[in-house]
């Protein structure tokens, strides 16, 4: 005897199969190793109920293996070291690149203040000096030099630098590009001129007062220092008048560096201030 579907029971059926096999698709690596799958039902048969089964014991056989996808590697080997700290100074950093910022900034300056021998260990020396100043001088209560003050500083200086004459730097594109063999850009350059001129301003404050600079110690300067300078870059200097308050200013530096480096020793022993050698790792 033929039974007789219910209005409706192929489409049921359809689309009961149909979310069947979407289910298994994504058990199937479970169902492997489970009971074997039911058959689907026949068309025009109604579907059996399944029959209770006890449970079975877990199978001895080989449980399916999911190869997962590959991992990137790691770097084996640590990455190059691109600086290094060479100081702290109460808490701030300087670092190797700093040095050969300041041994480039000290063959920049024109009228000899970077004294003695072009060596790290005293571009280390001065970078310490100037951080420990720049530190007490914003602790006391005065205006920082402004950028805009910088740049005209230096827009006056580049005319007295020897190597500007052959660049023109009297135009923009000759000092850059002169700024750009020394390697600097105007930009940083007027920064570290910014910080100069705040740690002279400190020091005159603070220091100046009793030590008097002579038009006779001015002169003398020009001749038995600066000219031999000049002359050994085949270059010759601005005439004395015009650069008289720039070497003033370098005296300056000179008469109170005893009571400069007293007061600096004092500042390392309060504060802390901490070389670091190569394989040493700051604190």
């Amino acid at each position: 005897m033929t039974r007789r579907l219910h209005p409706g029971g192929t489409s049921l059926i359809a689309t009961a199969m149909l979310l069947c096999a979407l289910l298994l698709c994504g058990i199937r690596v479970a169902a492997q190793s489970a009971a074997p799958p039911v058959p689907p039902p026949i068309a025009g048969q109604a579907a059996k109920p399944a029959a209770h089964k006890p449970s079975r014991a877990p199978s001895d056989a080989t449980p399916t293996t999911i190869a997962l996808p590959a991992l990137p590697a790691m770097p084996t080997t640590p990455g190059t070291e691109s600086d290094r700290v060479v100081a702290t100074v109460n808490g701030d950093l300087i670092l190797d690149s700093d040095v050969d910022q300041e041994m480039r900034f000290a063959a920049l300056l024109p009228y000899g203040e970077a004294e003695g021998p072009a060596t790290r260990s005293r571009a280390i020396d001065r970078l310490i000096n100037r951080d420990l100043i720049l530190q007490q001088a914003h602790l006391s209560p005065q205006d920082e030099v402004s950028t805009a003050a910088a740049k005209a500083d230096l827009d006056a200086l580049r005319k007295d630098l020897p190597r500007c004459k052959e660049f023109q730097c009297e135009t923009q594109a000759g000092w850059d590009r002169y700024l750009a063999t020394e390697g600097f850009t105007e930009e940083t350059l007027t920064e570290l001129w910014r910080q100069r001129m705040e740690v002279l301003e400190f020091i005159e404050r603070r220091f100046r007062m009793g030590i008097k600079i002579t038009p006779a110690q001015i002169d003398a300067y020009y001749q038995q220092t600066l000219l031999p300078q000049y002359a050994a870059q085949h270059a010759r200097p601005a005439p004395l008048p015009a650069i008289s308050a720039r070497i003033q200013q370098v005296l300056l530096e000179q008469q109170v560096s005893r009571l400069l480096d007293d007061w600096l020793q004092s500042l390392r022993a309060q504060g802390s201030v901490v070389v670091l050698h190569p394989g040493e790792v700051a604190p």
